[in-house]
């Protein structure tokens, strides 16, 4: 079983489908998740692939037990954007249970959306993602894990808080 985030980039394809057939759906996840997309897993592309993504697109998810949401970490600042419904339901892959994070209904730019996970050892999720019902690339989320540096954004909003006396944590 695959302990790491690099163990899924360096896995096949092949080996990442039958390691979402053997995990269980887990709980839905609470709060932020660093995020690895997995594009060509198994090849030198899968390590690249995932740096530049993360540097210019996407930084990962953060969950919301209260409303059963979640948003996306997205561009070069890890803005808090493209928000999904996060429920549990059959999966399209196997029609086994997963977790869903549908983004029908709560988003205009990823309506035809789908993120399936579910979690290969306690805090790191092995991730789906559907257009329409067309199976695209795997992805990875991370919880508890050092916290990445904060971006620019952050530092700034950041500073801000603590001109007015707000908490920064």
């Amino acid at each position: 079983m695959p302990t790491t985030v690099k163990q899924l980039l360096d896995m096949s394809q092949q080996q990442l489908d039958d390691l979402f057939r053997a995990s269980p759906a887990g709980p839905i996840p609470a709060g932020d998740a660093a995020g690895t997309a997995i594009v060509r897993p198994g090849t030198d592309l899968a390590d690249v692939a995932a740096q530049v993504v993360n540097k210019v697109a996407w930084q990962g998810k953060v969950f919301d037990p209260s409303t059963k949401t979640l948003r996306n970490k997205v561009t070069p600042l890890g803005v808090q954007e493209i928000a999904a419904e996060v429920y549990v339901a059959p999966s399209w892959f196997d029609n086994q249970e997963c977790i869903v994070l549908d983004y029908s209904k709560t988003s205009t730019v990823a309506q035809a959306v789908r993120d399936e996970i579910r979690e290969v050892r306690p805090g790191l999720y092995l991730g789906i993602v559907f257009i329409g019902e067309h199976k695209t690339i795997n992805f990875a989320l991370e919880f508890g894990g050092a916290a990445p540096p904060a971006g620019p954004w952050q530092r700034f909003t950041s500073r801000l808080r603590g001109l007015f006396g707000r908490k920064t944590a």
